[in-house]
């Protein structure tokens, strides 16, 4: 006598009950799987899914004024006081903004809630930053990187941002313009 899930060849067939059985396993490795396993499984360690910003502006200024907007704490104060976050009342300035004029110095903006290193300084060119926001977690910095173009309207700032935590790009994009571009724009068109 055969079995009913045995064709006559001899060999067993796949059941249904076999199907049930391998998928559930199936799902319930899956639910095993620690973080540190997947980003094990990821080949050279590379990960493919990191998020960034890239916007451009332009601004009706020369490149100096735009660099000096930029780096200079009291002039970036300024700026500040126009940005949505201050208007809106969701950052409060207890303290003014800080900002070193030197390669390797400290920079603090909206009440500390902004804070890194310049990394590079080229006057009137570029500023590379090591940003972070005070609600990262503690050593997690990013890259902020400005480049300043002449363009025939002004000065057309190049904007690029990686390195933040997943998750963080739409509402820090929005930030970006906000808190930097709008109020940068209207601070240099006094």
């Amino acid at each position: 006598m055969t079995n009913r899930d045995e064709p006559s060849t001899g060999s067993k067939a796949t059941t249904r009950r076999d199907v049930i059985a391998g998928v559930s396993m199936g799902i319930g490795s899956l639910a095993l799987l620690t973080r540190k396993t997947v980003a094990a499984a990821v080949p050279n360690g590379i990960s493919r899914s990191a998020e960034s910003i890239h916007q451009e502006v332009i601004l009706k200024a020369e490149a100096a004024r735009v660099y000096e907007a930029l780096t200079d704490a009291e002039k970036f104060q300024q700026v500040m006081l126009l940005s949505e976050a201050v208007k809106s009342g969701m950052v409060k300035l207890t303290t003014p903004a800080e900002i070193s004029r030197a390669t390797g110095g400290a920079f603090s903006l909206f009440g500390g809630h902004i804070s890194g290193r310049h990394i590079e300084l080229i006057p009137n060119e570029r500023i590379v930053q090591a940003w972070r926001a005070g609600d990262w977690g503690i050593g997690i910095y990013s890259i902020a990187r400005f480049e300043l173009a002449k363009d025939d309207a002004g000065t057309r700032l190049v904007f690029d941002h990686t390195g933040f935590p997943v998750g963080q790009a739409e509402h820090l994009a929005a930030g970006w313009k906000g808190n930097y571009w709008e109020p940068l724009g209207k601070f240099l068109a006094r």
